[in-house]
């Protein structure tokens, strides 16, 4: 797939979170949602990534934003994760990398001179509907909440 802009509809998600619940993005229906792929639970970029959009949460409240990560971590990984740094929010598992190739956020990536495939560190703010206001792909850690809380 390639990759999603602004005013497209999301493609949609049925997945597990952190306690094993299923979440989907019609739970979201009638709030904006800020949707992000982050590699793998308990790295250093990823847990600089949930922090920061913890630490952001009343001000993403207060915008009527909700947050929802999604990794190929099984949750169980995420669970211990989100427990780790009292995230608050859901992590959902994409473990057969579906949700991700749909979003465009699963390909390759290259590493120490090594091309290998995986997760492209990502985030997309959607509207009420479901259609997406903002879409960055390769973005930085520190930069993930901002998406959400900048016009």
């Amino acid at each position: 797939m390639g990759r999603l802009q602004p005013g497209d509809t999301a493609p949609l998600f049925r997945l597990r979170d952190q306690n094993g619940n299923l979440v989907s993005l019609e739970d979201f229906r009638g709030r904006k949602l800020l949707v992000y792929f982050y590699p793998k639970a308990d790295t250093p970029g990823c847990t600089t990534q949930a922090c920061t959009i913890r630490d952001a949460q009343p001000e993403l409240a207060g915008r009527g934003v909700a947050a929802v990560g999604i990794s190929p971590d099984p949750p169980a990984a995420n669970r211990k994760f989100a427990d780790k740094y009292h995230l608050g929010f859901p992590l959902l598992s994409d473990p057969d990398h579906q949700v991700a190739a749909a979003y465009g956020v699963w390909g390759e990536k290259k590493r120490y001179g090594r091309t290998t495939q995986g997760i492209i560190r990502s985030a997309f703010l959607l509207d009420e509907e479901g259609r997406i206001l903002k879409a960055r792909y390769q973005i930085k850690p520190t930069e993930t909440a901002a998406l959400a809380t900048r016009t």
